[in-house]
C-alpha cells in the first residue's frame, strides 16, 4: 500500500538546545528496500534533511536549535507506491517538555509534608505538581503555589500515615506538557496526640466484701490513635470520700483487666497513650452496691424475652426511656466458654431496635443479650433477651415415665423438658405420633404424617411446652400400636428413630354383654329343663287358676282384691261343678 499521512506528528524540547520531533510509524506491508523512508526537513527546503529518523513503532528525529526559535518543519514518508507529508509549525519556547525532577526528599511533621527536589535545567522557570498516594489507594494532587520554588508543602494530613509521593513539572510560561514523574518516595507523617476516646465497658460480679469489675476497652472508628499505642492507663477512685486514685498501666496488646472495689461508688477512667501523649479519658461510674442492687445483683425478676434471628444477625428491640442519653447492648460471642469474649455496642437515645451481628454467631447456640440505659456515664440494666441466630431441633426426646392404657385410649406422661442454655432452640411444644403395627392410622382428631419410608402415622400437636400429659383416644381394643413423643423447636424436630410399643387390652364391657347374651339364657334354659314339671304346672296348668289368668288381670274383672269372671263374658265348652259348696257360692 502507499503510505498514509504520519500520525501524531509533534516537536518539543527538554533543554532549549535541541529539538526532538516524533510521529507514529506507518504500515505499508512493504519491507526491505521497498519499506517506507522518512525525511524531516524545513518546509521551505525539503531537499535538505534536518536529521536522520529512527523508528521502532514510534519514530523520532532530533537536531540542534541554534539561534532559530520559530520552526516550520515537514516529515515526508514515501515508498514506491506513493508519498505523504505532515507539517508542524511551532515556537520552541512554547514546546518545553522538562526532564523529570530528581533528588526528591521530604520534611515531615504530624500533619504536614514538605517535598524538595532538583531538576537539570535551572534556567527554565517550572511549575510542579505533587501526587500523594495513601495505602488505601486514595490519590491527592497538590500544585505548587510558587513557580520555580523546587518544593511544595501539603498540610492537613492525618498523623502517622504512610504515603507514596512523586513530583512532575511543566513550564510555568507557555505550558506544553508535564514531565515524566520522579522516582516514588515512601514517607510517613509523624505521630500526634490521640484524638477521640476509647469505647469502654464493664462486667460486675459481686464477691465477699465488694465487687470484681472486669473492664474492657476498644478503639472505635471515631478514635484515632495517631501513632502506635504503647500502653493503656486505667484509673479508679472512690467518689464519696475523694480518696487518692489508684492506677495501673497495661501494654498495648491488652484490652481488658479486672479490679476489685468495695460497695461504694467509683469513678473509672481509661486512656490510651502513644509516644506523644494520652488520649482523652473515657469514664464509667459504678454506683453503690445498695443503689445498684436492682441493676446488678437482683436481676432474676427481669424476665428474659425471646428474640429471633434474621439473615444478618439477631434482631433486638427494647422499650425506650426518655431519661437515658444512650443505650448499650452486651453479649458473649462464645457463651459456652470462659472467658466468653464479651462484646458490646452503643446506640443513641433515639434508637430502640438493632440487629446484632457477629462472625462468631452460629446456629443452635443460645445467646444472651443485656440492654442497659446510660446517663451521665452510669449504666442501669433495663431488659434481658435470649435468642438464636437460627434454631435447630432439640438434642433429646422427652422421657415418657408413665403409660396408662384402656381398651380404647392411652395416656402418656413425661418429665418436664430441660430448657437450659445448652438447648439448641426454644421448645415450642410436643408432637405425639401413633400408628398400629398392622395397617394405616386414621384416628379421629389426628393429622397424617408420612415418614421417609412412606409409612403413615397419626400426629397430634401440643402447642404448650409446659404440658406433660396427653391422652390419645379412639384406639382399637386388643391391638398393638407404636407410639413416640417428640419435642419441637423453631428449627423443627429430630428424625423419628425409636418407637415405644403398647398393646391395648380387651374391652371388659363387651365381655359383660357377651355374658348376658350367651350365659344367662343358657342358664335359664338349663333350669327350665331341670324343673320342667314345675314350670309346666306354673305356666301351663291343665286347669288354669283364675288368679293366674291374664284375662282376669284387667281392672274391670277386679272386685276389691278378688278376680271375678262373669259367665256372660265367656262361652265355656263344658261346665263342670267340682264341689257343691263351691257351686253354692257361684
Amino acid at each position: 500500500e502507499p503510505p498514509d499521512t504520519p500520525k501524531d506528528f509533534s516537536c518539543q524540547t527538554q533543554d532549549m538546545k535541541r529539538i526532538t520531533c516524533t510521529w507514529r510509524e506507518v504500515e505499508t506491508y512493504l519491507y526491505g528496500e521497498n519499506s517506507p523512508q522518512y525525511t524531516l526537513s524545513k518546509t521551505s527546503s525539503q531537499k535538505t534533511a534536518l536529521c536522520e529518523a529512527s523508528c521502532s513503532k514510534q519514530c523520532s528525529c532530533s537536531w540542534d536549535i541554534g539561534q532559530q526559535w520559530i520552526w516550520n518543519v515537514t516529515v515526508t514518508v514515501e515508498n514506491r507506491l506513493g508519498k505523504e507529508t505532515a507539517t508542524d509549525v511551532f515556537d520552541v519556547k512554547h514546546r518545553m517538555y522538562p526532564t523529570a525532577p530528581f533528588q526528591v526528599w521530604e520534611d515531615c511533621t504530624d500533619t504536614e509534608i514538605t517535598l524538595h527536589w532538583n531538576y537539570e535545567n535551572n534556567e527554565i522557570e517550572l511549575f510542579c505538581q505533587t501526587e500523594l498516594l495513601q495505602r488505601g489507594g486514595k490519590v491527592e494532587l497538590h500544585n505548587g503555589s510558587v513557580p520555580d520554588s523546587k518544593r511544595v508543602t501539603v498540610r492537613g494530613l492525618p498523623p502517622h500515615t504512610e504515603y507514596r509521593a512523586r513530583v512532575r513539572c511543566g513550564a510555568a510560561k507557555h505550558f506544553w506538557r508535564w514531565s515524566e514523574w520522579s522516582q516514588t518516595l515512601t514517607l510517613r507523617t509523624k505521630e500526634g496526640t490521640p484524638s477521640g476516646k476509647l469505647d469502654i465497658w464493664r462486667e460486675i460480679t459481686p464477691v465477699l466484701g465488694g465487687r470484681n469489675v472486669t473492664l474492657f476497652w476498644k478503639q472505635t472508628p471515631s478514635f484515632q490513635a495517631n501513632g502506635e499505642i504503647i500502653s493503656y492507663e486505667v484509673t479508679w477512685a472512690k467518689i464519696e470520700d475523694g480518696s487518692k486514685p489508684e492506677s495501673i498501666s497495661f501494654s498495648s496488646d491488652n484490652n481488658s483487666t479486672r479490679i476489685f472495689i468495695d460497695n461504694y461508688s467509683y469513678r473509672i477512667s481509661i486512656m490510651a497513650k502513644n509516644s506523644v501523649n494520652f488520649s482523652l479519658p473515657s469514664v464509667l461510674i459504678i454506683s453503690r452496691a445498695t443503689d445498684n442492687s436492682r441493676n446488678i445483683f437482683s436481676t432474676e425478676d427481669l424476665k428474659e424475652g425471646q428474640v429471633n434471628g434474621t439473615d444478618g444477625g439477631i434482631f433486638i428491640s427494647w422499650e425506650p426511656r426518655s431519661v437515658y442519653d444512650s443505650y448499650i447492648i452486651d453479649w458473649c460471642n462464645f457463651p459456652r466458654l470462659q472467658p466468653c469474649d464479651l462484646q458490646w455496642k452503643r446506640f443513641g437515645s433515639n434508637i430502640s431496635s438493632a440487629v446484632i451481628s457477629s462472625a462468631a454467631f452460629v446456629p443452635g447456640v443460645r445467646y444472651k443479650f443485656c440492654i442497659y440505659g446510660s446517663v451521665a456515664n452510669r449504666a442501669s440494666l433495663l431488659e434481658k433477651k435470649i435468642g438464636y441466630l437460627r434454631e435447630l431441633p432439640p438434642y433429646l426426646d422427652p422421657i415418657v415415665r408413665n403409660v396408662d392404657l384402656t381398651y380404647n385410649s392411652v395416656t402418656l406422661s413425661w418429665d418436664s423438658y430441660v430448657t437450659n442454655e445448652s438447648e439448641r432452640g426454644f421448645v415450642r411444644g410436643y408432637h405425639v405420633y401413633v400408628s398400629p403395627i398392622q395397617g394405616n392410622c386414621n384416628l379421629k382428631g389426628s393429622k397424617k404424617h408420612i415418614l421417609s419410608d412412606e409409612s403413615e402415622l397419626c400426629k397430634y400437636t401440643i402447642e404448650n411446652p409446659e404440658e406433660k400429659r396427653y391422652t390419645v383416644k379412639h384406639l382399637m381394643p386388643n391391638t398393638k400400636y407404636k407410639i413416640v413423643v417428640k419435642a419441637f423447636t423453631g428449627g423443627g424436630e429430630t428424625t423419628i428413630v425409636n418407637f415405644r410399643y403398647i398393646d391395648t387390652p380387651y374391652n371388659s364391657n363387651m365381655l359383660y354383654y357377651v355374658f348376658l347374651i350367651m350365659i344367662v339364657p343358657t342358664l335359664v334354659a338349663a333350669i327350665c329343663h331341670w324343673k320342667m314339671k314345675w314350670v309346666k304346672e306354673c305356666c301351663c296348668p291343665v286347669i288354669p287358676s283364675p288368679n293366674k289368668s291374664k284375662v282376669l288381670s284387667f281392672k274391670e274383672f277386679k272386685t276389691d282384691s278378688e278376680k271375678v269372671l262373669k259367665i256372660n263374658d265367656c262361652l265355656p265348652d263344658v261346665l263342670a261343678v267340682d264341689s257343691n259348696a263351691e257351686a253354692q257360692k257361684l
